[in-house]
């Protein structure tokens, strides 16, 4: 074992001489890599000075100041980046059509993994990678959006499953969280807090992000720390290249204060996740480069990988599911359409690959440039189809149970990819560049939905480079591996709370030999009750629903179809072998209910978009059980799920304002161009609008201007839809008591307006909900208050 650090080793003495000194994932002394030492009970004991202290300083034994945590000797820096909804065949570093040069830079100097997998889903494989425990032990079974209140679902990593950033910052290590957070739950996301739950609270000393599964990539509402930033203003902003900028700028100032001192570091740029935005330039670059469709992109991925060695030679290229049309049946608008989603979807994929890169070159810079371990995980899980069959311009639609049609946005083409839409493309493009495997995100149950490319680079210890790794791993493993690799041991308690081991196991071994035993032989996988069950080569899959499909009605898992795979002989799971093999698969379904109960992956919940509903799931509310709401002056930023809901039933604004002759500006807004409401003064008069999840705005302006002065105004939204969901109603709008004008809202947004859209008061920080104003739209007078009233 390495020598640890004097300040370190005299603070852990006391539990080492108790015997309390090893860790139940130690590595044996004669590893090639990675050893463990160091204390498992967290924190470390203050160290209090034990001389004498005399009657002055003069007779006193001499001060000591307590000495800080130091990391243990040669402990490496880790940056670990992790991208959002990619395709294991999207990139070309593993055969895909999407460019990757930084990618296929990294793969060349280190390792790449391709039997790595992943949740199916973005919160549940995120809380699974800084816990190395399983999502569902980690709380997050699914979105914080859909949770629902069981163990396994609430959205919360417990206290019992402490991350491995929390592990480090405590053994010396500086920590810091540049990107996406998912994983705190949506009614702690306000400026109130709690804050235990954000990254600070998680044992990241830095955080620069947004808080939300996905974001407008031109106009995100960003955080530093607990400190809300707002929305940047500036020309030309795209939040990947910010992210590169933050996480540079956080590594200079490392380097320039404390150099000595290793560092953590986790980028989670939000690409390429919807909305898929790039720059006019980058997307022109790809015209024409799709026109032949996602069936002809697959076939030639697949031809690539093979080329390439990254599947074997005897792989077999899945088929298309039969729900999924062909590109051939497609209408001349609907390839139109498809193909510049895809190439929007290129060019974003690219612009992440050069900015990720810019950190990547960056790091190459350092001093101790070779003791930094990289793991880059291209993906957290497979490509999204949640744009339905011929896409979307607004992903929300889908969580509303809504799919457009190409006759909706072909009017629209040459918006798609700017900050107008949350657009996404068509689920046949996820398909395909989750090549060769079947299906997508959502689905654990088929390697589509869980399997990414892994990328490890780590030229202090590793001498192998440019080669290919095949042990089946998870993403669990990724947390011990690192803790391993710094010489921590996996802590018992961490701040006072015994802990759930860690379930991942250290694959240190498997960098050091491309040949070394399989540290991983068993894995459960569920999402939205598509189920997997992985053991010693075989994988039982049971597919629940196919995830273009927002509406799931009745369903009996008892019943469901389970199919039986090979993967020792058959790579792409193309050939179902379970009416060859009724015994096997018996047993393998059995394992997945045990482990599914041991992993508190228990109970099956089938439901789509109405889960998003606090109603229909207890989840908690700052806003719930109350119906009347005052804010005064201005107050950006407040989350959706923190503030009244509008959703179908009646509600009223009303507003005391001052203002000068033909003023502009916000009064109340909840949403944007995603769904959602908006308030507001145009050229003096009064306007209210509501955009339907971007297929349609409907909106009611005054019959006159409102005069220079002090008035109350007011929109009153009286719903007729009774408790039917997203249905019609009218608005009527007032000036000091009088009707001023009124108008139909034919439709509205029934379970969710946004996953990063905010409320704000006397601006907005988002997306405009109607075209008719421009973001951020400051509210020119004074706003005394806003009074929001929900009637029953």
């Amino acid at each position: 074992m390495k020598k640890l650090a004097l300040s370190r080793y005299m603070l852990a003495l006391p539990f080492l001489a108790a015997g309390v000194g090893t860790s139940a994932h130690a590595q044996s002394a004669d590893l090639p890599i990675g050893a463990e030492s160091g204390q498992v009970t967290l924190p470390y004991a203050e160290q209090k000075f034990r001389g004498s202290t005399g009657t002055t300083y003069l007779n006193a034994d001499p001060a000591e100041f307590p000495a800080p945590i130091k990391a243990p000797e040669g402990a490496p820096n880790v940056l670990l980046v992790l991208l959002d909804d990619v395709g294991f065949g999207q990139f070309d570093v593993s055969g895909g059509g999407v460019p990757s040069p930084k990618l296929d830079e990294l793969s060349k100097e280190g390792l790449t993994f391709t039997r790595f997998h992943t949740t199916a889903l973005c919160s549940p494989t995120r809380a699974a990678l800084l816990t190395g425990r399983n999502h569902n032990m980690a709380g997050s079974g699914v979105i914080t959006e859909l949770a629902t209140g069981y163990d396994g679902y609430t959205g919360v990593i417990p206290k019992d499953t402490a991350t491995v950033a929390e592990i480090l910052h405590q053994n010396g290590y500086v920590t810091g969280w540049i990107g996406k957070n998912h994983n705190t739950p949506i009614y702690e996301t306000s400026a109130t807090g709690p804050f235990n739950h954000w990254p600070n609270g998680l044992g990241f000393d830095y955080f620069y992000g947004f808080m939300a599964g996905d974001t407008n990539q031109i106009r995100p509402y960003l955080f530093e720390n607990q400190t809300p930033l707002g929305t940047p203003n500036t020309e030309n902003y795209y939040l990947s290249t910010d992210l590169a900028d933050h996480a540079i700028s956080w590594l200079q100032k490392l380097e320039a204060i404390q150099p000595e001192k290793p560092w953590f570091a986790y980028v989670a740029p939000a690409a390429t996740h919807a909305p898929h935005q790039a720059p006019k330039e980058l997307i022109e670059k790809f015209k024409g480069k799709f026109d032949a469709g996602w069936d002809v992109y697959r076939e030639e991925t697949f031809k690539r990988q093979k080329e390439r060695g990254i599947i074997p030679e005897n792989a077999v290229l899945t088929p298309r599911p039969a729900s999924l049309p062909a590109w051939d049946s497609l209408s001349d608008d609907q390839k139109k359409l498809s193909a510049r989603m895809m190439e929007v979807f290129a060019a974003y994929g690219e612009q992440v690959d050069y900015e990720v890169g810019r950190v990547l070159d960056y790091v190459k810079t350092l001093p101790d440039a070779d003791n930094t371990m990289i793991i880059y995980i291209v993906g957290d899980n497979g490509a999204s189809a949640e744009g339905g069959f011929d896409g979307t311009l607004n992903e929300n639609a889908f969580f509303n149970a809504y799919l457009m049609k190409a006759e909706d946005m072909i009017d629209r083409i040459d918006e798609i990819g700017t900050e107008l839409h949350f657009n996404h493309f068509p689920a046949g493009w996820a398909w395909a560049v989750d090549s060769p495997f079947q299906w997508t995100k959502q689905v654990a149950s088929h390697l589509g939905g869980v399997r990414n490319p892994m990328i490890v680079k780590w030229p202090a210890k590793l001498k192998a480079t440019g080669e290919t790794r095949t042990q089946f791993l998870h993403v669990i493993d990724i947390a011990p591996t690192i803790l391993a690799a710094a010489n921590v041991p996996e802590p018992r308690s961490v701040n006072g709370t015994a802990q759930t081991p860690i379930q991942g196991k250290s694959f240190l071994s498997v960098l050091d030999d491309a040949k070394a035993a399989e540290v991983r032989t068993s894995q459960y996988f569920e999402m939205f009750v598509n189920r997997g069950m992985y053991d010693k080569g075989w994988w039982a899959a049971s597919l629940a629903f196919e995830p273009w499909d927002p509406v799931r009605g009745e369903f009996d898992p008892m019943k469901a179809k389970w199919e039986l795979y090979n993967l020792d002989e058959d790579f792409t799971q193309s050939k179902d072998i379970a009416a060859e093999n009724p015994e096997k698969l018996e047993e393998l379904k059995a394992l997945w209910w045990a482990e599914a109960s041991k992993n508190k992956a228990l109970p099956l919940d089938w439901r789509g978009a109405e889960r998003f509903s606090a109603e229909g799931t207890g989840k908690p509310n700052l806003a719930g059980g109350r119906d009347s709401f005052t804010y005064k002056g201005v107050l950006a930023g407040l989350p959706e799920s923190s503030a009244p809901d509008l959703k179908n039933k009646s509600f009223s604004v009303t507003a005391k304002v001052k203002v000068e002759e033909n003023a502009n500006g916000m009064i109340f807004t909840q949403g944007g161009n995603t769904g959602g409401w908006a308030f507001y003064l145009k050229d003096g008069k009064l306007k209210a609008a509501h955009n339907y999840i971007d297929v349609a705005v409907y909106s009611v302006e005054s019959d006159a201007a409102l005069p220079a002065g002090e008035h109350e105004v007011k929109m009153d939204f009286a719903y007729e839809g009774g408790k039917e969901m997203g249905k019609n109603g009218t608005i009527t709008l007032s000036i000091d008591g009088q009707p001023a004008g009124s108008g139909a809202i034919e439709q509205t947004t029934p379970f969710k307006y946004s996953l990063s859209e905010n409320q704000d008061v006397g601006t907005d920080t988002g997306t405009a909900v109607s075209t008719d104003y421009k973001a951020p739209f400051d509210f020119q007078g004074e706003l005394e208050e806003v009074v929001v009233d929900l009637k029953k």
